[in-house]
C-alpha cells in the first residue's frame, strides 16, 4: 500500500527553553500555536538566538510521511515552497528520507515553524506559513493521486477551501481513501460548517485530539468519537497521556498511551497518525492500528523534535510486527 500526504511544507526550527521567562518574551501563550508574519518570526529568532537550535523538515503531514517511509511504506508529499535555501533544504531532506516530493515552487522564502520547547516538554509554536497554504487545485494532479491508495490531508489547509475540496473530489474519483486530521481547535471553530459539509461526503478516517473533537462536536472524547463515527468509517480522538479512543461502526475501542514522561511532545500526533495509517494499509484491525500509532507516539516524545533516531527503527518495526501478530 502507498500513502500520499498533502499539507503545509514547513521547516521546523526547535528551540529548547531554559525557563518560562524566555517564553513570556515572545508574547505567545504556552502550548498555543500562533500564526505570525515574517517580521515577527525574525524578532523571535533574534530574541532567542542564544538558545540551542535544531532544524528539521516539518509540517504535521510531512512528519507522518517520513515516519511511514521509515516503516518501508511508499510515500509522497505535495506542498509548496519558496526558491530559497530553506526550500532546497526541505526538498533534499524529504528525498533523503525516502519520501517522493511533489512541490510547487514560487519566488520568496519558504515557510517555517519555530517550536519553543518548555522544560516540561510542552511545545509552543510560532508558525510563518510563507507560500505553503497557497497551493492551487491544479497542483493536485490526477496522475499523482493514481499512484497511491491513501491521501492524508492536514486541517490547516482548510484555509484554502478550493484546494481541499478539489483534492478530495479527485481522490474519490481515483478510488483513493481519504484521511483528514483536524489539526487545531481554532481551525475547527473557523471552518466548522465546511467540515460538517465535506466530512460525510469524502472522509474515510478522521483524526483529532480532545480539544479539536470538542470544538467540532461540543462533546468530551468518548461521546465525540461516537458522534464523528456516524459520518466516517473510522473516527479517532487522541487524549495525550490518557491514550486514544477509536470508534468504528458504533464500537468504541480504547488504547493506552505509551512512552514515559515526554522530553518533547512535538510530532506525537503525527506519529500516531503514521502508525494508524500503517496498520490500516496492511489490513490490521483498528485496535492494532491504534496500538502501532501509540507505540510510535511513545517513541517520538522521548527525543527533541519530530524525528525518531535512525537506530530505533529496526526495533520499532519488530514491535509493529508483534502487534500485527
Amino acid at each position: 500500500m502507498s500513502i500520499l500526504g498533502l499539507g503545509n511544507a514547513l521547516v521546523d526550527v526547535l528551540l529548547k527553553l531554559n525557563d518560562e521567562c524566555a517564553l513570556r518574551q515572545t508574547g505567545i501563550e504556552k502550548g498555543a500555536m500562533e500564526m505570525i508574519n515574517e517580521n515577527q518570526m525574525r524578532v523571535i529568532r533574534q530574541t532567542l538566538s542564544h538558545l540551542e537550535r535544531y532544524q528539521t523538515p516539518g509540517g504535521s503531514v510531512c512528519n507522518s510521511m517520513r515516519a511511514l517511509s521509515k516503516m518501508e511504506m511508499k510515500t509522497g508529499f505535495i506542498g509548496k515552497i519558496g526558491n530559497d535555501d530553506t526550500g532546497n533544504y526541505y526538498e533534499k531532506a524529504l528525498r533523503e528520507a525516502g519520501v517522493t516530493p511533489y512541490f510547487a515552487k514560487t519566488k520568496g522564502i519558504s515557510g517555517c515553524c519555530t517550536v519553543l520547547i518548555s522544560p516540561d516538554g510542552e511545545r509552543t509554536m510560532a508558525t510563518f506559513l510563507g507560500p505553503a497554504p497557497s497551493l492551487d487545485a491544479e497542483d493536485i494532479r490526477r496522475e499523482i493521486l493514481a499512484q497511491y491508495h491513501y491521501i492524508y490531508i492536514e486541517g490547516y489547509l482548510l484555509v484554502n477551501e478550493p484546494l481541499v475540496r478539489d483534492a478530495m473530489k479527485k481522490a474519490k474519483q481515483a478510488g483513493v481513501k481519504i484521511a483528514l486530521d483536524l489539526s487545531n481547535f481554532n481551525i475547527v471553530h473557523a471552518f466548522k460548517d465546511m467540515l460538517a459539509d465535506i466530512i460525510p461526503v469524502y472522509v474515510d478516517i478522521l483524526f483529532s485530539n480532545e480539544s479539536e473533537a470538542k470544538a467540532f462536536t461540543g462533546l468530551d472524547a468518548c461521546e465525540a468519537v461516537r458522534e464523528m463515527a456516524q459520518s466516517v468509517g473510522i473516527a479517532i480522538v487522541t487524549c495525550g497521556k490518557d491514550g486514544t479512543v477509536v470508534c468504528v461502526q458504533g464500537q468504541t475501542i480504547k488504547v493506552k498511551a505509551e512512552g514515559g514522561k515526554p522530553l518533547d511532545t512535538t510530532g506525537a500526533g503525527d506519529h500516531f497518525a503514521a502508525g494508524f495509517l500503517y496498520g490500516q494499509s496492511l489490513g490490521a484491525s483498528p485496535e492494532q492500528s491504534a496500538r502501532i500509532g501509540s507505540m510510535l507516539a511513545g517513541e517520538v516524545i522521548n527525543v527533541i523534535g519530530p524525528q525518531i533516531p535512525d537506530e530505533r527503527w529496526e526495533q520499532i518495526k519488530l514491535k509493529a510486527k508483534n502487534i500485527l501478530g
